[in-house]
Formats: structure tokens, sequence, C-alpha cells
């Protein structure tokens, strides 16, 4: 009997032993994931701001004097040039001119050239979509027609300097995809024209605008456009230097009376 018992506890003990490997090596594997996951962090949360039923939301003013007595400030947008209003929860231009706008926007707004960039600067893989209606091309003595004149979205900003700008609606009827990178002529940057394309945009109806950006691997960035459910734009950019990292999104408008609503940016 006593080898019986010694026999019995060996073969416990041999279980056991084995039982607690197992244990370790799931907790382990357990760990292992979770600090990966954690290494991820989370997406950015989706951007979805809001617009007052009429008013001013934020202008020009406020970005050159942000201390002055009224200045108008956005806790989600920047703007350093023109001005963006509230107009029936929609986001508007106001009636583009080329006068500098008081704290107000009372006499003036500055909307022929309209510079509109979020404050968050965590937009990586993002899909961005909106409602967007033409109202009217202008020309103002400082800011003569242009064949790029109309609205554009910008894509990882991270500058007027360097970003994607994705061109929805253009005076000369293209739709267009360029990089812009620092040093040159214009504004400080140069463009480099990726991709274009002929398409139509409706005059004063609401037109359903999707532009994402997705990096690939190889240190490549896909952009693409879509409109009224269409695709009409889809390039990759082989060379997108530091616009392969997270930046803003924006919308730039020349020369454009526009409206804008349920503008929406979310993780790819």
């Amino acid at each position: 009997y006593g080898v019986i018992r010694r026999l019995v506890r060996r073969r416990r003990a041999g279980l056991l032993t084995g039982v607690l490997l197992a244990v370790l090596l799931v907790s382990a594997f357990a760990g292992g994931l979770t600090l990966r996951d954690a290494g991820r962090g989370d997406p950015p949360a989706e951007f979805r701001p809001e617009f007052p039923e009429r008013g001013l939301v934020t202008n020009e003013f406020a970005y050159w004097h942000p201390d002055a007595p009224g200045a108008r400030h956005s806790p989600d947008w920047t703007m350093t040039s023109g001005s963006l209003f509230g107009l029936d929860g929609a986001g508007w231009s106001g009636h583009p001119d080329g006068e500098r706008p008081d704290a107000e926007s009372a006499r003036a707004t500055d909307s022929a050239v309209f510079r509109l960039a979020s404050r968050r600067r965590d937009f990586g893989d993002t899909r961005l979509s909106l409602r967007l209606r033409l109202t009217d091309l202008v020309t103002t003595p400082r800011t003569p027609a242009q064949p790029y004149d109309g609205v554009h979205l910008w894509l990882r900003f991270h500058s007027e300097q360097e970003c994607y700008a994705v061109s929805v609606i253009r005076r000369d009827g293209q739709v267009v995809v360029k990089r812009k990178t620092p040093g040159g002529p214009a504004n400080g940057g140069t463009y480099v024209t990726l991709a274009s394309a002929s398409a139509s945009f409706p005059p004063d109806d609401w037109t359903q605008a999707v532009a994402t950006a997705t990096d690939l691997p190889d240190h490549r960035v896909r952009i693409t456009l879509e409109l009224g459910g269409r695709r009409v734009l889809d390039v990759t950019d082989a060379s997108p230097g530091g616009l392969y990292t997270p930046g803003g999104i924006g919308v730039r408008g020349d020369n454009t009376e526009f409206m804008f609503r349920d503008f929406t940016a979310q993780p790819e």
C-alpha cells in the first residue's frame, strides 16, 4: 500500500504541475495581447461639429486678434481667412467679399478666401463626409476668377503649407487631388497634382461628398473622392512624406458662396 500511495502522489503532483504551466502560458499569451492592443491606442473619436440656426461661428478676426474684445472663438475650428456662419443648422460661408471683417463679420466676411481647419489634428485613416450646396461663384477686386475657384476638402492637414487638398467643386468643372508640401510659391508651399477628372456638380442642390485618406504598406497613402454616391477619384500617393502621419481636416473655399451640413469625420 505504501508504494501505491507514493505512485498516486507523484501522479497528482505531475498533473498539478501541468495545470499550473498551462495557466501560466494562457496568462502570458493574454498579457501579450493586452500589451499589443494597448500599444495601438484607441482610434480617434468621431468628429461631428454642430452649427447654430443663425449667427457667426468664428472668423479670421478671432485668429489674428485672439484677445480682442468680442473675438468669436470656436472649440472645433480655427480660421485664418474668411468667416464661418451657422444658417438653419448648416455651416455657411456668408456672402463672399474681399474685405477684412470685424469681430462679428457684420460688414464684411472676406470669405472669397475661405480657410477653415479643425483644431483636432489626430485624423489618420479617415472618412470625411458632408452634404454640400453650391450657391454661387463670384469674383472680387482682390480675387479675380481662377480655374480652381470652388470648394476643397483638406485631409491630413498639418498646415496651409502641408496637406492633401481634394477639390470637390471647381469653376473649370474638374475634381482634383493635390499634395501640398512646404516651400514654394503657393502661400509658402508647392502643389503636386495626383489625380484629376471631369465631374458635374449641380448648383443650388445638396450633394453628398465623401473623401478618404488611408495608409497603405510601403509608406503610401490612398485618397478617394465620391460625389453623389459615385467614385470619381481614387489615387495612391507613393511619396507622402510627412502626410503619412495624422493631421487635421478642413474646408477651403475660393470665390464661392456655399453651405455644408452633416459634416462627419470617422476613423477608417
